[in-house]
């Protein structure tokens, strides 16, 4: 297991950081180096973290990813980095097929794991790997950005003061022109849209309806449009609360959106500018006057949120974090398996 585990006092005392390896080099992989490079020379995280690794495919692809972003220690097989007992976090930035297997075997290599959204392909995968968090006692979590930034407490609060009165109803939507993208198309990798970019309008939707599955839903209604090798090009899904609020989220692969998330209440309403990285946040009245806007504040990329939580949790011994616990990755599991059993879509390893 990691030496850091719940040794906070001493992590601090003798200098140590999180140290953190990237398993992948893929784009969304740059994307976390690029980060973690620019927290080693923030204030605020570079006694926290170090980035320390990357692991691909090949050896050169690796050192060439290092030499890019200054990490220490390039391999040319994940197994390699399984077996460097230095490391303390990975981020899993492979295909959403691969993350169930890949998570197990860094746990159980004594390695706490930050992976990438979707968390797995679906909702079995995902509660084998939480079992094995379970089991070894490390840190799983999921990176799902927006669960971790400031827009949500900002969020949270313009709710809870019920400034825009009682919730009613709830979009939210995202769509990217990404179909050129192999791993998009391919059913073997669990591609479509609803896991890779649909997942943030159900997770907009579930935040705004308190998390934790504190309003339970009484039904959905769903549909897709399929890609030629079958998975989901684009779709809408209508989601029925119990407590009378409906929901619609939209995502697709095909075309851009507007990425809105609109919360409309009996008193008014609040609109987010790209709910997949809000750039603000704007209320309205009932008369439909800009009451105030909010600024978001100023981040590195976005990403700096979900490493300093995970590397504080693995610091205080948790085994996961309050942004994104357990309970809440495998109910948004669930619900995606759920509107994919109701198109009929199931992945060749299923």
């Amino acid at each position: 297991m990691s030496g850091l585990n719940g040794k906070r006092v001493e992590a601090e005392a003798q200098g140590r950081q999180v140290k953190v390896a990237i398993l992948g080099a893929g784009g969304i992989a740059h994307h976390m180096a690029q980060t973690l490079s620019m927290m080693t020379t923030d204030a605020r995280y570079s006694s926290l973290i170090e980035p320390y690794a990357v692991a691909a495919r090949s050896k050169d692809r690796a050192e060439a990813f290092a030499a890019q972003y200054g990490i220490k220690q390039a391999y040319g097989s994940y197994d390699e980095l399984l077996a460097d007992p230095a490391v303390d976090l990975v981020y899993i930035a492979t295909p959403h097929s691969l993350h169930a297997e890949q998570a197990i075997a860094c746990m159980k290599a004594g390695k706490n794991v930050l992976v990438e959204k979707s968390f797995t392909a679906n909702a079995q995968q995902a509660q084998q790997v939480l079992d094995t968090a379970q089991a070894t006692g490390l840190l799983c979590t999921e990176a799902i950005w927006t669960r971790y930034m400031p827009s949500r407490a900002i969020i949270d609060e313009i709710l809870a003061s019920g400034e825009i009165g009682e919730v009613k109803s709830i979009s939210a939507n995202l769509c990217y022109p990404v179909s050129h993208k192999a791993r998009m198309t391919d059913p073997a990798l669990a591609g479509g849209a609803l896991l890779d970019v649909g997942v943030y309008p159900l997770n907009f939707i579930d935040m705004v309806m308190g998390g934790h599955g504190a309003t339970p839903i009484d039904h959905f209604v769903s549909s897709m449009a399929p890609y030629a090798t079958g998975v989901d090009a684009q779709n809408t899904t209508t989601i029925y609360y119990e407590n009378g609020v409906m929901a619609n989220a939209a995502s697709s692969m095909l075309a851009s959106s507007d990425r809105g998330g609109y919360v409309w209440g009996t008193n008014g309403y609040l609109v987010c500018q790209n709910i997949n990285n809000v750039e603000g946040v704007d209320v309205y009245g009932l008369d439909h006057a800009l009451r105030r806007h909010i600024d978001i504040p100023a981040q590195l990329t976005g990403y700096e949120y979900e490493v300093a939580d995970a590397a504080n949790a693995i610091l205080d011994g948790r085994t996961q974090c309050e942004a994104m616990p357990h309970a809440d990755t495998l109910r948004i599991m669930e619900l995606m398996d759920q509107i994919r059993a109701a198109w009929g879509l199931k992945y060749p390893f299923e």
